[in-house]
């Protein structure tokens, strides 16, 4: 590869979960340290990396699809972009991505990424550069300050308090992509939402691929779970919302449950996988816990706090999944009532023990049964907005709506609202919901906190 000319603007394009959002964030504000611009809306940018999710079928062959696309679009604009694959794509399947795809200059694991500008140095000198090693701590200790990060004012942010997951279920890539299960020191998550405070940020979102997992050392030596990390954070003053996702029932503690009951900024929602309803299923699945465990683990959550929004999700047609298993499924979700949640298809990860499982299932007979299944969550999708008319409640609002005053914003519950009057990005405003939709609320503003 020939050398190339250092880049002045720069795009990120973050697919799949939150943790990869945060990592698209902390990616940019990488190379705004450096100089580098956000390329303007409608223009090609010189540098586009690519963080990219392993989750979903065909998803290297997606990454292939848009290295295709932008070389093309860059050629007929006139100027060929630098390409970077970051994520959990990178990681997987690094070589054969550097092997396949010429176009590309550097290939970066999730652990790695805090590397991007040494590596990015290499291919202006014409040097292509793979790193995938997963020093996921030293990663952290080597990203900018956020303080100084965030250039543009915006309520809610993300805080990655965990990386990995030690719970090997049959499906999934992520033991082998994220690596083992780490958890920032203590710390520097108080540091870090500090930051985000002082930035603006009213509503912090702590991630991991399993949070629950997190433990670790307050500043009195004790060692805490995510419950004593939750308390500590909500005694920032400038911070008034507290979410966290995504959890796992087995690390779920009574300690967890209690700080739904007694911490007002721990706002009333919770997204609990389960992934199937059936007991066969589960165990195929490696899940480690029964379909009656994990609802009464819900019915614990909601004597703690009545009002929550339960929300999970599920894989329909795994390998084996008879009908009168996935018919389990769905007379979970008719017990539960959540008020969201995400189905998706099985589909064969390479490199997973499900993958080489007999008897995987036609393609007919997991789009039927998705059907079914994300009928039944839609129901009751609407049906927890409908029974949400006439509550009051705070909404935090992110950005302007489509029409002149109008705004909008998240309830307590992860409800999308919307509604017209006087407001600004970061007040809190309390609003009476008055229509409900399927995917959102109509809002009526009564006041507002200023932000």
């Amino acid at each position: 590869m020939k050398p190339q000319t250092p880049p002045k603007t720069y795009r990120v394009k973050s697919f799949g979960c939150q943790m990869n959002v945060y990592d698209g964030e902390r990616m940019a504000e990488l190379l705004g340290e450096r100089g580098i611009e956000p390329a303007p809306e409608g223009e090609e940018a010189d540098l586009v990396v690519l963080n990219t999710c392993h989750i979903r079928e065909k998803a290297a062959e997606k990454v292939y699809s848009d290295i295709g696309r932008l070389t093309k679009a860059g050629r007929a604009a006139g100027k060929e972009p630098m390409i970077a694959v970051a994520g959990c794509v990178a990681q997987a399947e690094g070589e054969e991505i550097m092997a396949r795809a010429p176009a590309v200059s550097m290939v970066v694991g999730p652990q790695a990424y805090h590397r991007l500008p040494e590596m990015l140095g290499k291919a202006t000198r014409g040097e292509r550069a793979t790193d995938t090693d997963m020093p996921a701590i030293a990663k952290f200790d080597a990203l900018p300050s956020r303080d100084k990060a965030r250039k543009k004012r915006f309520p809610t942010a993300f805080l990655t308090v965990q990386e990995g997951c030690d719970k090997f279920c049959t499906y999934c890539v992520v033991p082998y992509t994220r690596g083992a299960e780490i958890s920032r020191p203590f710390a520097d998550l108080v540091d870090e939402a500090h930051r985000l405070v002082d930035a603006g940020v009213r509503e912090i979102t702590l991630l991991g691929q399993n949070v629950n997992a997190w433990s670790g050392e307050n500043a009195k030596g004790h060692t805490i779970g995510l419950d004593g990390l939750i308390r500590a954070l909500a005694k920032l003053p400038d911070l008034q919302r507290i979410r966290y996702t995504t959890s796992h029932p087995n690390d779920f503690t009574n300690g967890l449950v209690a700080c739904h009951a007694e911490v007002d900024k721990l706002m009333p929602y919770l997204h609990l996988p389960v992934q199937s309803g059936s007991d066969r299923v589960l165990k195929a699945m490696n899940r480690q816990h029964t379909a009656d465990q994990y609802l009464r683990l819900l019915e614990q959550m909601r004597a703690a706090r009545p009002d929550i929004a339960l929300s999970g999700d599920f894989i329909v047609g795994f390998p084996g999944e008879t009908e009168a298993e996935f018919d389990a499924t769905l007379s979970l979700v008719d017990e539960v009532g959540y008020a969201q949640a995400y189905s998706f298809k099985y589909s064969p990860r390479p490199g997973t023990p499900a993958a080489t499982m007999g008897d995987q299932l036609p393609g007919e007979v997991m789009n039927e049964r998705l059907q079914r299944l994300q009928a039944s969550i839609n129901r009751d999708q609407l049906a927890f907005n409908q029974a949400s008319v006439g509550r009051t409640c705070d909404v935090l609002v992110e950005r302007r709506g489509k029409h002149e005053g109008q705004w909008l914003g998240k309830s307590p519950w992860l409800q999308s609202v919307w509604f017209e009057g006087a407001a600004e990005i970061g007040d809190m405003a309390q609003v009476t919901l008055a229509e409900a939709g399927p995917n959102s609320m109509r809002g009526e503003v009564r006041e507002r906190a200023p932000a």
